[in-house]
């Protein structure tokens, strides 16, 4: 049996890693396309929502499958790479958690949707109040999503909790909507549809936010290899 040369096993090495570090830019990439898509589709559900746009929520709806193809396209090469190259410690986390936050991302995606579906359905009846903690709401869940993303792409883990403890925000404006959609159907029935709808868009929004913190916390495990999941406080650094 001829045994290979060093120089050539050296060789077929640093060509593999080439190859891994190559697939994981490619990881990166797509991980921040999905990002990019699904924060346009939170942006225009809001915008359908507010501005009573039938045309651009059903667009909106039309456009998820773009998400659900990124989703399986990710996923696919994260089980090339686990398969293929078997990583070990920090390469094998952070491969993990790009499964975990597709998944996070894809759902984010789907509750763009529920608040087009939901858009469709109020459109129908006349406002029952201006808008005005949805779309805050919406501007803080959005820029929990951009810096938990950022905080994998830089490995920040500060960034990271900063969106963990931002969930707060999110969990106190739902329950001040929530009590000020009861007040409304309280006082008259007839409302009782269109407060209900408004309940459920302000939950997929909150759920939005969840699904960002989610993912911050996963980066924190991605670099630091410690679980912060299921913790009741957020500590200030890890």
């Amino acid at each position: 049996m001829v045994e290979p040369r060093k120089d050539a096993i050296l060789e077929r090495r640093t060509h593999t890693d080439r190859h891994f570090d190559e697939e994981l830019r490619q990881l990166h990439h797509k991980l921040l396309e999905m990002g990019g898509l699904v924060e346009k589709q939170i942006s225009s559900a809001t915008e359908a929502l507010v501005q009573r746009d039938d045309a651009l929520a059903r667009a909106t709806i039309d456009r998820d499958h773009t998400v659900n193809r990124l989703d399986v396209e990710i996923d696919e090469l994260c089980l090339r790479l686990l398969a293929l190259h078997q990583p070990a410690a920090r390469d094998l986390r952070l491969i993990t958690t790009a499964l975990k936050i597709t998944t996070d991302m894809e759902r984010i995606g789907d509750m763009a949707v529920n608040i087009c579906e939901r858009a469709l359905e109020l459109n129908q009846e006349p406002p029952l109040k201006p808008f005005i903690d949805i779309p805050r709401m919406v501007e803080i869940a959005l820029g929990m999503l951009r810096e938990c993303l950022n905080a994998f792409v830089n490995e920040d883990v500060d960034l990271a909790l900063k969106v963990c403890r931002d969930d707060d925000q999110i969990d106190s404006i739902t329950h001040q909507v929530f009590r000020e959609l009861l007040s409304y159907m309280i006082e008259d029935p007839h409302t009782i549809t269109r407060g209900i709808r408004l309940m459920f868009v302000a939950k997929y929004i909150e759920r939005i936010a969840d699904h960002a913190t989610n993912i911050a916390e996963m980066v924190v495990f991605m670099v630091r290899g410690k679980s912060i999941r299921h913790l009741d406080i957020v500590p200030p650094s890890v």
